[in-house]
């Protein structure tokens, strides 16, 4: 047990270090290269390329590579993105948010691979049940992974609250921040103003370092699981036949009805790190305050998950479900009528916080919702998820520097409304078929599924 145990904990800090990089970069992408939206068209692309890699690339690259040198060159892929953002331009951005996109996949999948044949293993020799095993590797992994929003965005924070251009945000400036943003590039000449070139450097020197220990970490200390068994896991699933299964699985009017609800996970996202982070915490406040809001979503967010999925076998997942969007649409509405103002400081944590809960639900409901829903064709449904999600992403991003707020925030909620309507009919078509079976869930497999959409 103690060497797989390390094995584990190697793969679990390393993703810690990796996406405590990512994560930071990511909420200060709207905020820290709004010129021309640099920023949000670089992550349109990195999720336009995540998709394509999912669809393509694991299967190929985990057989020619092992499992462990799949993860070691695809944690390089998010280095090379920290590395683009030393001198962000379009000639260097959008290339490394294309190669980090390509890379997510496989990293995740090789991870999801190892963990998997190393619990096996052990489960053989020790005599335990397998299932058991590997759930108890995901929840250590998760355990550690989900604290890097925290750090990342920390790290950011405490950086940038170093910059000697922090000042007091006259009227006339915030009249260009909320809802009813001024599309410019930069909306005021306080709050969204770049900080100094050494504190960027300061700051992406740091996460750099932090992606190379990753690497490092990996390359050094894990074990390489044993090749014909990696071999093994991914002959099953052969390449064209996860293409084909994928597109054949929209056969099922079930999965068409839940492309809303899987889409909204992606647009609601995008809408807190890159629009309601731009146009009211940065314009409001000053970049330097994105990290601490991200770290209330991330931190709630973090703790209502592992809430969420203990309670949702008293509760259903009707009820949760319900419970997110009357506190989405709540957030949105008072996103679309309330101008901020740095005097209520509370309020420019309170809609994340409370953005965190329903996410929570959103992440790990749905997730577990196509689980039972697709047991028989689990690989097959969760692709459909990923490809569907990481649309709304794109989509989202694609948008976000041609629209005012509160086009978007209207759009976000029209999305929610009709995802919704969809979920019902799904709900309606389950109690339909199987009147005498409970409708609340009882499998609690969508951990891991719902953070791997986040990358």
């Amino acid at each position: 047990m103690e060497r797989n145990l390390k094995n584990v904990l190697v793969i679990s800090f390393g993703f810690l270090l990796l996406f405590t990089a990512y994560s930071g970069l990511q909420s200060l992408q709207s905020s820290l290269n709004a010129e021309e939206g640099l920023g949000v068209a670089s992550l349109s692309v990195l999720y336009a390329a995540l998709t394509l890699s999912s669809m393509f690339l694991p299967p190929i690259i985990i057989k020619k590579l092992g499992c462990k040198w799949t993860i070691a060159v695809s944690m390089c892929c998010y280095v090379a993105y920290s590395l683009g953002n030393f001198y962000a331009s379009w000639y260097t951005l959008i290339p490394t948010s294309m190669i980090l996109g390509l890379g997510g996949a496989p990293l995740w999948s090789a991870k999801c691979t190892y963990l998997t044949i190393a619990g096996t293993l052990y489960a053989e020799k020790a005599g335990k049940s397998a299932k058991d095993i590997i759930n108890q590797y995901f929840g250590i992994f998760f355990l550690v992974f989900q604290t890097s929003g925290v750090w990342g965005n920390l790290i950011s924070s405490l950086i940038l609250s170093q910059s000697s251009k922090q000042g007091d945000i006259s009227e006339e400036d915030l009249e260009c921040c909320g809802a009813y943003d001024c599309l410019t590039d930069t909306t005021n000449s306080t709050g969204s103003e770049r900080p100094s070139d050494s504190l960027i450097y300061t700051l992406l020197g740091v996460y750099t370092a932090s992606g190379v220990l990753a690497v490092l970490l990996v390359i050094i200390f894990l074990d390489q699981i044993k090749s014909d068994q990696a071999e093994t896991e991914k002959e099953k699933t052969p390449f064209w036949s996860t293409f084909l299964a994928t597109l054949r699985h929209l056969k099922d009017k079930r999965q068409c009805l839940l492309i809303p609800l899987t889409m909204y996970s992606g647009f609601e996202q995008a809408f807190l790190s890159g629009d309601f982070s731009k146009s009211f915490v940065t314009c409001a406040l000053g970049i330097q305050y994105v990290g601490y809001m991200m770290i209330c979503f991330a931190g709630i967010n973090s703790l209502c998950s592992l809430l969420f999925g203990k309670i949702s076998q008293f509760t259903g997942r009707k009820l949760l479900f319900a419970l997110a969007a009357v506190l989405n649409t709540s957030c949105i509405i008072t996103v679309l009528l309330w101008k901020p103002d740095p005097k209520q400081l509370a309020v420019f944590f309170v809609i994340p916080g409370l953005w965190g809960v329903s996410d929570a639900v959103w992440q790990t409901q749905t997730n577990a919702l196509y689980g039972i829903l697709f047991e028989k064709n689990k690989e097959a449904a969760f692709a459909n998820y990923r490809l569907w999600e990481s649309v709304g992403f794109v989509i989202a991003f694609a948008y976000s520097t041609k629209l005012q707020v509160y086009v978007k925030a209207s759009i976000v909620l029209s999305v929610l409304v009709l995802s919704m309507l969809t979920y019902g009919a799904v709900e309606y078509l389950e109690a339909k078929s199987s009147p005498g079976t409970p409708a609340a869930t009882k499998k609690e497999n969508g951990g891991p599924h719902s953070q791997e959409t986040h990358m």
